[in-house]
């Protein structure tokens, strides 16, 4: 089964491009956490603001932007989202003249608009650029490709920094590549659901409104992807952190284990891709999700065993956004879709849960805090048993 045909096969390669530069942006603060910690002799849980930040927009614009791109189309929201990331990249050179930890953050609030911008267009248009059947299968496929980006990040951006370079860089850096996205973007057209096509599905959503069981459903299917970027996010983000402190890895070994952890995440979503088109996703979900408890509770008993626990999680973890994503839809169509993607991109507001790491973290305990991913899994349990 084709995941798309001719007609969408551009756009989706078009629109996949994107995946790759909010998963390399996303993961630059993964490494940033280290880096501030040592330039300005901060803590754990002051260092997490950025991500609390960053993440913290996409709870405030994700569903502004999902009625930005219902008003104006996907196309627009995708340009818009890129010229905020590179406003906000840009603002990286004042605020290292301001040389303020927070003028750094003001400048990643900026960026976290875009980035939500760019996650609330692109997620739910790539499900629709081909058979719904093969919805799932496309977006593992897509996301693929954010893990490309989140995979060559730490080392990267990690190796410069941890030999002396400025933060300042790297953002610059993205700021001109997003622009030149921005620019082909606004020259290309992209094929938008029509006014046609909603009110032909007008029935189906009022049905699927009016019903009880699909309500409940996506709830389910928003509170496991709330849990699941909870999850997610906190390891990311703690990940270098965590194997210095334990002094299982010095900075630069840390930040290309995560490169190395971050391209099996990557591999996983090809081959969660292949396999959903096999295996209901619904199932593979279950099973991914079941791995990563195990994980998790490996991690928790500490010594060296927590270093494999963790590389392997990413694994077990790789297809669970787009999965989760994807069947959380299921049943909706037209606005009503566009609505339910606005609240789905409100979760990686779990980001901010990294903070509750930070505070658990400092006191001195440093396995404990993996217990706030631990249940993140658990309840993306929950949803995979009850999934479609």
């Amino acid at each position: 089964m084709k995941l798309t045909s001719r007609r969408y096969l551009l756009p989706f390669i078009l629109v996949t491009s994107l995946f790759f530069l909010w998963g390399f942006a996303r993961s630059i603060l993964d490494v940033a956490n280290q880096h501030f910690r040592d330039e300005m002799n901060i803590s754990i849980t002051q260092s997490s603001w950025i991500q609390v930040i960053t993440f913290l927009a996409y709870f405030i614009s994700a569903v502004p932007a999902g009625l930005y791109i219902s008003r104006f189309g996907y196309r627009r929201g995708v340009v818009t989202g890129l010229l905020l990331f590179a406003l906000g990249a840009f603002l990286f050179i004042p605020g290292q003249d301001m040389g303020s930890f927070y003028a750094y953050v003001g400048c990643l609030f900026i960026i976290g608009i875009g980035l939500a911008f760019l996650e609330t267009s692109a997620n739910p248009y790539v499900t629709e650029l081909g058979d719904p059947a093969t919805a799932t299968s496309r977006l593992n496929l897509a996301q693929s490709f954010n893990g490309l980006g989140s995979m060559l990040a730490p080392a990267l951006v990690g190796g410069y920094l941890f030999t002396g370079g400025h933060i300042t860089m790297p953002y610059v850096a993205m700021g001109i590549v997003v622009v030149l996205v921005a620019i082909i973007f606004s020259r290309v057209q992209l094929p938008e659901v029509t006014v046609a096509t909603e009110n032909a599905t007008a029935a189906q959503v009022e049905t699927a409104e009016a019903s009880n069981r699909l309500t409940r459903y996506f709830y389910l299917g928003l509170a496991a992807l709330l849990a699941y970027e909870v999850a997610e996010i906190s390891i990311n983000s703690y990940f270098v952190i965590f194997l210095t402190g334990e002094q299982f890895a010095d900075k630069i070994q840390a930040s290309n284990l995560l490169s190395l952890a971050l391209g099996i995440f990557m591999v996983g979503r090809f081959i969660g891709a292949w396999l959903m088109q096999r295996i209901r996703p619904a199932r593979v979900l279950l099973y991914c999700a079941l791995g990563s408890v195990i994980c998790m509770l490996a991690v928790l008993f500490g010594g060296k065993i927590a270093t494999y626990a963790l590389v392997l999680n990413f694994a077990c973890e790789s297809i669970m956004f787009p999965t989760i994503f994807s069947l959380s839809l299921a049943g909706l169509a037209g606005k009503a879709k566009k609505r339910a993607s606005s609240l789905l991109m409100m979760t990686p507001v779990g980001g901010c849960a990294f903070l509750f790491m930070g505070m658990i973290a400092d006191s001195g305990l440093l396995v404990l805090p993996f217990i706030i991913p631990l249940v993140g899994y658990l309840i993306v349990v929950l949803f995979a048993a009850k999934a479609k």
